[in-house]
Parts: C-alpha cells; sequence; structure tokens
C-alpha cells in the first residue's frame, strides 16, 4: 500500500528506514505496540531487496527464507522466480496488517532535531521522530574491489547487483570474484553457456558438508555479533559459516568448475595476471565481493566506531539509544531480523515510556 505524500515536520514516534524483512517485522511488532509509526522505503514497489534478484535465482533456490511475523508463506512455486514470489508476499503482507508503506522514498540524513528528537529528511520531507529504525540492509552499497589496471580492461565488468543471469555470457570468457554463495551460483550457472570460467579468491573457500542446524546457528550469530559489539564492521555470513556443499557444489567441483585460483595480481586490457606470471584472457570480469551496511544517512548522528562500524547491544546503537539497527550484523538474516524487529521494539517502547514519564508536560 503507498500512502506517499509531501510532509514537512510530521511527528510520529517512531521513523522506521526500509520495508524489507527487518523493516516489515518492525512495523508488524510498532503496530502491535500501538506506537505512530512510518515506514519509508525507497524501492519502487514492495520486496525489498529481494525485487532486485536476477530472474534465474528460483524461489526453490533460495537459502534460507524465513516467514514474516504473523503470516506464513505458503504454496510458492520454487520455481518462480524468488524476486516476484517474495515481493507478491511482501505486498501481501503490507496489506494484510494495513502497514502503509511510503514509496518511492529517499532518506538523504537523519540528524538531531528539536527537544531530543530526531529530524529525518527526505525526498518526501522531514519527519520528526522519537526514535529510529534502520532496516536498509546492504543491497544498495556493492562493494566493488580496487585491483591494478582495473580502468584499462576493455571487456565488461558487473556485479551481483546488477547481474542478469546466465545468457548474456554465452560464448564469453568469464572471471567471477568473490567467495560467497552467490558467486558459487553464478559460475554454476555461467559454466553451462560460457566459452570458458574462472573463479577466483581471496582466501580458499570453506565448504561445509552436514547439516547447519540450531547450535550452528547460534554459534554464527555470535561470531557476528562479537565484532559490531567491537564496533567493527560486519563479516559477511559466509566468512562464518561455510559454503554449504550440496548436490549442485558437489557436481562444480567435480566438473572443475569450482576450481579456485587465488586473486590475480593485476588486470589488463584483455583480462587478468597473476604475480607468478601466469594470465587470464577474459571477456566478462563479474565482482561477486559483497555488500556493505547501508547507513550513510545516519554519518550526522556520528555512529561510528574508529574501527569504521557502529557498535550494537542487540540492536541498540551504543552510541545513541534512539537508534536501532535491525539487520545488521548479528540480525543480517530473515529469522534474525525478525527477531530483531521485536526486540527493537520493545526497547524502543520502554524508551518512549521513560521519556514521556520524566516530561514536564506528563
Amino acid at each position: 500500500m503507498n500512502d506517499l505524500t509531501r510532509n514537512v515536520d510530521v511527528d510520529v514516534d517512531v521513523a522506521v528506514i526500509g520495508a524489507g524483512q527487518g523493516g516489515l517485522s518492525s512495523a508488524y511488532h510498532l503496530t502491535r505496540a500501538g506506537l505512530d509509526h512510518v515506514v519509508l522505503d525507497h524501492a519502487p514497489r514492495p520486496g525489498g531487496a529481494w525485487q532486485f534478484r536476477w530472474p534465474s535465482l528460483t524461489y526453490g533456490r533460495v537459502h534460507g527464507m524465513h516467514a514474516l511475523p504473523g503470516m506464513e508463506l505458503t504454496d510458492a512455486d520454487p520455481l518462480r522466480p524468488s524476486s516476484q514470489v517474495i515481493g507478491e508476499y511482501f505486498a501481501a503482507y503490507e496489506d494484510r496488517f494495513d502497514l502503509r508503506v511510503q514509496r518511492p522514498v529517499d532518506v538523504s540524513a537523519v540528524r538531531e532535531g528539536d527537544d531530543g528528537r530526531l529530524r529525518v529528511e527526505t525526498s518526501a520531507g522531514i519527519w520528526s521522530a522519537g526514535a529510529l529504525i534502520n532496516a536498509t540492509g546492504t543491497w544498495d552499497r556493492p562493494f566493488w574491489p580496487r585491483y591494478p589496471g582495473q580502468e584499462t580492461f576493455r571487456g565488461r565488468q558487473l556485479h551481483t547487483a546488477n547481474y542478469p543471469g546466465p545468457q548474456e555470457f554465452t560464448g564469453a570468457r568469464v572471471i567471477v570474484v568473490g567467495g560467497g554463495t552467490s558467486a558459487v551460483q553464478h559460475l554454476l550457472e555461467i559454466a553451462e553457456v560460457a566459452a570458458e570460467t574462472t573463479w577466483v579468491t581471496r582466501r580458499p573457500p570453506v565448504f561445509r558438508d552436514g547439516s547447519f542446524g540450531e547450535a550452528e546457528g547460534r554459534a554464527a550469530v555470535a561470531l557476528v555479533d562479537e565484532r559490531v559489539r567491537r564496533g567493527l564492521p560486519p563479516q559477511s555470513v559466509v566468512s562464518v559459516t561455510g559454503l554449504p556443499l550440496n548436490e549442485a557444489v558437489r557436481a562444480g567441483l567435480a566438473s572443475g568448475v569450482l576450481d579456485r585460483r587465488p586473486v590475480f595480481d593485476r588486470l589488463t586490457p584483455a583480462g587478468a595476471v597473476w604475480a607468478d606470471g601466469s594470465r587470464v584472457d577474459a571477456d566478462v570480469i563479474l565482482w561477486a565481493t559483497g555488500f556493505r551496511a547501508a547507513v550513510d544517512h545516519l554519518a550526522p548522528l556520528r555512529l561510528r566506531e574508529p574501527g569504521g562500524g557502529i557498535r550494537v547491544e542487540g540492536t541498540r546503537a551504543v552510541r545513541d539509544e534512539r537508534i536501532h539497527l535491525v539487520g545488521y550484523g548479528p540480525s543480517a538474516s530473515t529469522i534474525g531480523a525478525n527477531r530483531a524487529g521485536g526486540a527493537a521494539v520493545r526497547e524502543i517502547r520502554r524508551l518512549l515510556a521513560r521519556e514521556r514519564a520524566a516530561s514536564p508536560a506528563a
């Protein structure tokens, strides 16, 4: 549902930025808590980052999609694109709970406002909020590493963020850079149509054989949580969990598609060169090098630590208790974002109640 109007200094209890898993979960809990709020989403339609996923990523290949609170995702066709399945699910969810997401709205800055409130500056006007839930994820900040000679490469360079699916690589020589799940998925499908593929990673990939249960999940979350508690940027999920060794990956290893090389030393107009002098000619370099947290709009609040990250306790920013980050660090999974949304709302409710009790007008 779209309730977009031009606003100037509209007061709300809570502003939510982002309408992906974390933002919708937070909005659900805010509604149940009776807190006046607004949900601002820059995307053109429901679906969060899922709406931008490549068509060949079907719902059956999605790893670990967890239902939003209060409404299961049922009878989804595993052969349909995940962008369609999850986009429709999110749209139905917004309608069922009357969440009234305002879109498309770009948030340019969140800064200190009047009387201890937050000033949320957007393309649709300004909101004044007592607290803020940031659920912007990472999709808008693809990470492009830099290597010598990169600007001289005559072929095509693209990132997972604008990966179109394998069909555009027919007959091409493709270098895929990156050690995560997306890199593996890209390689396995591109190899079926490309003339040649080469996989390079900074570190040797670690494949995880066997189940990934609750105990393993808790251990992985604890490792990510420890980093953000120290004010360091969150690591990628794969760096903690490893790559799942499923049937398709086993086939890729057996065929040689997933034979990995260390990252090249430099790029040339024709391809890549390694420190030992070996080289690979290429038509395309696909950077499956991950994403960074999209939190630049929070810069005026000076939340970052010297280590480059935002230190959080649970979801709460240590430097400002009004700010909660859902889908950041240990809550950067679909089930984690669900739980974090509820936890953030509980803390915010206590904060606002305390402030109202202390107000002279109370």
